[in-house]
């Protein structure tokens, strides 16, 4: 008798449910996200303080390879740094960065290398960096190997998301919805495992378990690779088997998700702000002593990230009740709906600020629970219904450079906030949040005219001729 194992036999990833009602292969692409967020936000939680309390003192900072130009680049953007603000500022421009560099690794993963070896590639490249910020002379190395390998990770591991879905598949937005979760999580978790490592133990320990978290991932990632649509091979230098060729109409298509982009940014005001200027009115603001204990301002984002895993989950089992009974909405519907849920949560506290100038006393943070309920539910009907419109909608030959594309909108949106964050202290409270809900007003509006004028154009088609696609390598 034979002890060869049978051969696995192909699947359809587009009619698979085994996971949630979902391709199995979501779930290895939510699980390996998961895992990168937590290296990036671990890294996120420790880079400022990191870089202020340690690094950029004197003892430290000499050590540091190829640090004297950094710098002055640095100070040519921001003026003059002291430790504290050379910290920030770093820390504020790696933020950015993360949702630039993916247009050159979704290029390159469409042109020449492919998704699954992009993903593979910046997964390794995002350990490296990790482990490299455990030396302080390798500081500059280890921000550049994690700039470069999120950007080769972040918009092709989302077009795969993409990929398990045929074009008419509604199921692909509820699919980025539960893909977001593994986010949310992250940002709960990292923070604390990271955080605590790095200020309780050594700043080090904290790098080196964002490092191996990222390791994680990859594993993660690897493992699953047989769930996931096949690709052409590259050979020569590039991807030379037939690959999709741009084709009549899409063009227009490219152009409209591309105007979309600053659209989607200023829909975002409210949430990136989160991270600039809402911690400091927050601080100021809020009511935030509870019998006799001053909560930390900083517990304001562990808060709203544990709304926001809530509000997603929700949001996922929402709009699986509504298809039962009715017609689920396309993307661009979801967006709008999504927006003007969010455009409400700065109104929320435009008002709370009126309350306190009426009576002279902070505000409730039950004031800064309706905010974060609002904000959340917008965002979760907002950033992974994006994903899953961009993904859906982009021309396949270009699938994964579209989606980093999509990522510029929180990196316009990062730059729209740190502008609106230097108003906190000339404008009153409900002026400076009242501005914001009148910006996403504004991206509310447009997002109307958008799903009148070119709705059909981005609406999900059924292809009749499309073939099942089995998994594979």
């Amino acid at each position: 008798m034979s002890t060869k194992p049978a051969e696995t036999p192909a699947l359809d990833y587009q009619s698979d449910r085994a996971f949630l009602g979902h391709p199995r292969g979501l779930g290895y692409l939510s699980f390996a996200e998961a895992w990168e967020r937590f290296s990036y936000y671990g890294m996120a939680a420790l880079l400022a303080l990191y870089g202020s309390k340690q690094l950029f003192q004197p003892g430290h900072i000499e050590t540091i390879w190829g640090f004297a130009p950094f710098r002055e680049l640095l100070e040519s953007l921001y003026g003059p740094l002291t430790p504290l603000t050379l910290g920030g500022a770093i820390a504020a421009l790696y933020g950015s960065l993360v949702y630039l560099t993916p247009i050159a690794g979704g290029y390159i993963a469409d042109r020449f290398i492919g998704r699954t070896r992009a993903v593979t590639l910046g997964a390794i490249l995002m350990a490296a960096g990790h482990f490299f910020m455990t030396f302080d002379q390798t500081f500059v190395l280890a921000m550049a190997c994690l700039l470069i390998g999120v950007g080769f990770f972040k918009g092709n591991i989302a077009a795969q998301v993409g990929d398990l879905y045929a074009p008419g598949d509604l199921r692909r937005a509820d699919a980025f919805q539960i893909y977001m979760l593994g986010i949310q999580i992250a940002v709960i978790a990292a923070p604390i495992v990271c955080g605590w490592l790095g200020q309780k133990v050594a700043w080090h320990f904290g790098f080196g378990a964002a490092g191996v978290g990222m390791l994680i991932g990859l594993v993660v990632y690897l493992s699953g690779r047989r769930w996931l649509p096949a690709e052409p091979a590259p050979r020569g230098g590039g991807i030379v088997e037939p690959r999709p060729k741009l084709v009549k109409g899409e063009g227009v298509r490219i152009v409209v998700l591309a105007l979309l982009v600053p659209v989607l940014a200023f829909t975002a005001v409210g949430n990136q702000q989160l991270f600039a200027a809402y911690e400091l009115w927050g601080d100021a603001h809020y009511q935030l002593r509870f019998f006799g204990w001053e909560m930390p301002a900083t517990f304001l984002i562990s808060f709203d990230a544990i709304i926001s895993t809530i509000t997603m989950a929700g949001s996922v089992v929402f709009w699986r009740w509504w298809a039962t009974r009715r017609t689920e909405p396309d993307e661009i519907t979801k967006l709008t709906i999504g927006s003007i849920i969010a455009m409400l949560a700065p109104l929320v506290l435009a008002l709370a600020s009126l309350h306190e100038a009426a009576t002279g006393e902070k505000v409730s943070l039950a004031w800064g629970l309706a905010f974060h309920i609002l904000n959340d539910v917008g965002f979760a009907n907002i950033f992974p219904v994006g994903l899953a419109l961009y993904s859906r909608a982009s021309p396949k030959a270009i699938g994964s450079t579209m989606l980093a594309v999509y990522y510029l909108n929180l990196f316009l949106a990062g730059l729209i906030v740190a502008k609106l964050a230097t108003l906190l202290g000339t404008l009153t409270g409900f002026q400076f949040w009242g501005l914001h809900a009148l910006l996403m007003a504004g991206a509310v509006v447009v997002l109307l005219i958008v799903r009148g004028v070119a709705g059909r154009l981005l609406a999900p088609t059924v292809d009749p001729e499309a073939e099942p696609q089995p998994v594979g390598a």
